[in-house]
């Protein structure tokens, strides 16, 4: 895959899903800002980067806060120049819970996390793409923005949400040579997908173990997703093979979900 674009801004980019996407672009040549709450971990990240011939920096971000998200586009843009590719990476997994319980704090946690956060990053930067005349968003959704998932409201409403900021992204910058699409993952193997089994074995009557089986028999290849997968995606979708996709909410769910 030939990816051209020079510079790259990854929220949630130093842990899990996050890392993978900033090494993936990293080793296409790509200028990576690490952009995270965590210091450690951001910096062990740039580091990793650079150990394997990438061109990485970063920055704070903490997506709760819009002066913090303004702070870490400009501290980017001074860094690197233009950013030519977004990706609204970060969130969080938000309660599992009824609705009834769910609070009115964790709601809004998740929404300012998981999507107004996507709003306002995508905010920051997309008129500099408009004019200059490329740019990539990317935005991770998820299979719960698809489908009914009980228990998870504020989560799945977030993703719901982002596949309709992903739409109107790519309508209004579309003419300007501004791709946007979202990718929207099965359960990814990892810890945020342990804790969400956890919290629902303590929530309902089933055992951890068939709730397991259950997730993992939703998919048609009866298994998680691979993080590695999701990476691969984002950099398929910044190629130049990907020009006249946009709009578009692209599954990578074990076939979980087909529409």
């Amino acid at each position: 895959m030939n990816v051209h674009a020079e510079t790259a801004f990854v929220t949630g980019g130093s842990v899990g899903i996050g890392r993978l996407i900033s090494l993936e672009l990293a080793n296409h040549g790509v200028t990576v800002v690490v952009a995270d709450l965590d210091a450690d971990a951001r910096k062990g990240t740039v580091d990793e980067i650079e150990a394997n011939g990438g061109t990485a920096v970063e920055t704070h971000l903490d997506l709760t806060e819009p002066a913090s998200i303004d702070a870490a586009i400009e501290s980017a843009e001074d860094a690197v120049g233009t950013i030519d590719i977004l990706v609204n990476n970060a969130g969080i997994a938000g309660p599992t819970a009824p609705l009834e319980e769910t609070s009115l704090e964790e709601w809004d946690t998740t929404l300012s996390i998981n999507l107004r956060g996507a709003f306002l990053c995508t905010r920051a930067v997309i008129g500099e793409m408009k004019a200059q005349g490329y740019g990539r968003v990317i935005n991770i959704s998820s299979s719960s923005g698809k489908r009914a998932v009980p228990m998870r409201s504020p989560y799945a409403s977030s993703k719901a949400g982002l596949l309709g900021l992903t739409r109107t992204t790519a309508a209004e910058a579309g003419p300007h040579g501004v791709t946007a699409n979202a990718i929207c993952p099965g359960p990814v193997d990892g810890p945020r997908i342990q804790n969400v089994i956890d919290e629902r074995a303590e929530n309902s009557e089933q055992s951890r173990a068939e709730i397991v089986e259950e997730k993992e028999g939703e998919a048609l290849t009866r298994s998680f997703v691979d993080p590695e997968d999701i990476a691969a995606t984002v950099a398929y979708l910044c190629s130049d093979a990907t020009e006249n996709i946009t709009g578009q909410a692209l599954n990578v769910s074990g076939g979980k979900i087909i529409h």
